[in-house]
């Protein structure tokens, strides 16, 4: 499934229309069903993977799964846990490649949120 058809199956599963989608987000009139032959940047498909609390991997069609099962967690210490175990694996380039991208996305978190709350 493409991307707009996956779009359109969460649009349809929370009864609402692709424009409405598109209001409610910010995002321009008719852009959603462009995105079949323009790729989207990663806030708009964080903003609708927000929007219906589902991953970006879904979005996308790269999982089945709507929720980033794998990452789940009971509790705080097993987060911690689970963070650290990964965080070990990892070299130190990939560390500071993590770290950069843990920036950037808090950067780009924050900024969203000022948009949203204007």
């Amino acid at each position: 499934m493409s991307l707009v058809e996956i779009i359109k199956t969460l649009c349809k599963e929370k009864k609402i229309t692709i424009a409405e989608l598109e209001r409610k987000n910010g995002i321009s009139n008719g852009q959603i069903r462009k995105w079949d032959n323009s790729t989207p940047g990663i806030d708009k498909l964080i903003t609708i993977a927000n929007y219906f609390d589902v991953s970006i991997d879904y979005i996308l069609g790269r999982s089945e799964n709507k929720r980033c099962d794998n990452l789940k967690v009971n509790n705080e210490s097993d987060a911690d846990k689970k963070l650290h175990e990964i965080i070990n694996e990892l070299d130190e380039e990939d560390k500071e490649l993590l770290i950069a991208s843990l920036e950037n996305s808090l950067l780009l978190a924050k900024q969203l949120a000022k948009k949203k709350f204007k």
